[in-house]
């Protein structure tokens, strides 16, 4: 999606920045400002924003709680940089989310902190899966997407970025995701695969996934089909990864994409809005009996964000009751009652809607159509970009914490740029 009308003045990203930036392209205007669910741009035009930095701001922009607490943190001369070393706002941190998040849906794990990117706890989960079972193959699925660097880019299924390594991508098996095609039961297809002596396929370490795919298309699995994953990689000893990068911290519902399926991962990667408010930080979750690192076997120079670690704290908060995941589904079901209004009202879309909780989408058989629409979106101020292997799914991820107004006035900028760019728009005289 490019836009060309740019809005400011866009040459020093031109002049200085690389090619490789995208979302400057996609959205050419300088901001300046943010807060809540929305940004403001130099010139003063604000911008609703179902993007939320790509699912990382799932608590919105510049949160009041988090700022404050940062404020004194940073006043009070705590350490910005640490390392792995022991600080007061990472044994807050630890200790709230055994609190907060673990204790209370039975759940034991040990808190990895592999570096400060979602690729980073991928590569991480990787790293210990064929560490505890001595096997080097991973299972992946078609469209999945679990990050940049060599090892999650062997498990990531878009050409493009895959490309992009320059080298072989190797010890990782693609499969087909759940409905990747019409009439065929994937999981029959996996356990066929890895259980036939002639299929060509060894044993794997793991499987790792996404419960909804989110760059790979909003593609959301059944529970069912969750579950019978689950089964599978127990019964072989195939330790099971779920990558909640995108869809977790509460983005489907509920704090973990996989809890209303039932499943227990043996490792959990996560990042992006973990931190509550942005910042860089990732967390790994292992069983404790795949805990079997040794003292810096894994290691990196920035998995000591204590920024991140203070702010992650605060934004727990919003667990210690079910109000704000009861919100979110609240939210979502207004959200897919008008995305599935669009589909039935305007035909022409070729309409599919998609997704969990507030990570939807409206997939169009029409090629060139979603970038059109979010283009058009961006125009009338609107922030929401594309996914999927060819652009084909308008993406929205708002941040759970936007209000029903906020809700209705972005869909009605979609609806707008719908009748626009299908030229449906009324002409006053």
């Amino acid at each position: 999606m490019t836009i060309s009308n740019q809005k400011t003045d866009m040459s020093v990203f031109e002049n200085y920045e690389s090619e490789v930036r995208s979302y400057s392209r996609s959205f050419p205007t300088i901001f300046e400002k943010a807060k809540g669910y929305q940004l403001w741009d130099k010139q003063g035009k604000d911008y609703i924003d179902f993007f939320a930095g790509a699912g990382a701001l799932n608590y919105g922009h510049n949160d009041d709680a988090m700022q404050q607490r940062l404020i004194e943190y940073i006043q009070s001369d705590g350490l910005l940089h640490s390392l792995d070393m022991a600080t007061n706002a990472r044994a807050a941190f630890l200790q709230k989310f055994n609190e907060v998040i673990l204790k209370p849906r039975e759940m034991d794990y040990k808190i990895m902190f592999p570096g400060p990117t979602g690729t980073n706890t991928v590569e991480s989960a990787l790293k210990i899966a064929r560490k505890v079972t001595g096997r080097e193959k991973v299972v992946t699925f078609t469209n999945a997407f679990h990050g940049m660097t060599i090892g999650a880019l062997s498990v990531t299924g878009n050409a493009f970025k895959r490309h992009g390594a320059g080298i072989p991508l190797t010890y990782s098996m693609a499969m087909p995701f759940d409905d990747y095609m019409d009439g065929i039961d994937s999981l029959d297809y996996l356990e066929k695969m890895i259980e036939d002596g002639g299929s060509g396929i060894d044993l794997p370490a793991a499987v790792i996934l996404e419960t909804v795919q989110g760059e790979g298309g909003i593609n959301a699995a059944s529970f069912e089909w969750l579950k019978r994953v689950e089964e599978l990689c127990h019964r072989l000893d195939i330790l099971l990864i779920v990558d909640d990068v995108q869809a977790g911290c509460g983005r489907t519902g509920t704090f973990f994409s996989f809890e209303q399926a039932g499943i227990s991962p043996d490792v959990i990667c996560m990042s992006k809005s973990i931190s509550g408010s942005g910042l860089p930080m990732a967390i790994t979750l292992i069983k404790p009996e795949y805990d079997i690192w040794g003292p810096g076997e894994h290691n990196g120079t920035f998995r000591g964000n204590n920024l991140a670690f203070v702010t992650a704290a605060e934004a727990l908060n919003h667990w210690k009751t079910d109000a704000f995941s009861e919100s979110i589904l609240s939210k979502s079901e207004l959200f897919k009652k008008r995305l599935n209004q669009f589909v039935d009202e305007y035909p022409e879309l070729q309409g599919e809607v998609r997704g969990r909780g507030l990570m939807l989408g409206i997939a169009s058989a029409k090629a060139g159509l979603s970038g059109q629409l979010a283009e058009a979106a961006f125009e009338r101020g609107l922030i929401v970009e594309t996914s999927g292997p060819d652009d084909e799914v308008l993406k929205m991820l708002p941040p759970p914490m936007i209000d029903e107004e906020g809700i209705e006035k972005g869909l009605d900028i979609i609806e707008e740029s719908i009748k626009a760019v299908l030229g449906k728009e009324e002409v006053t005289v």
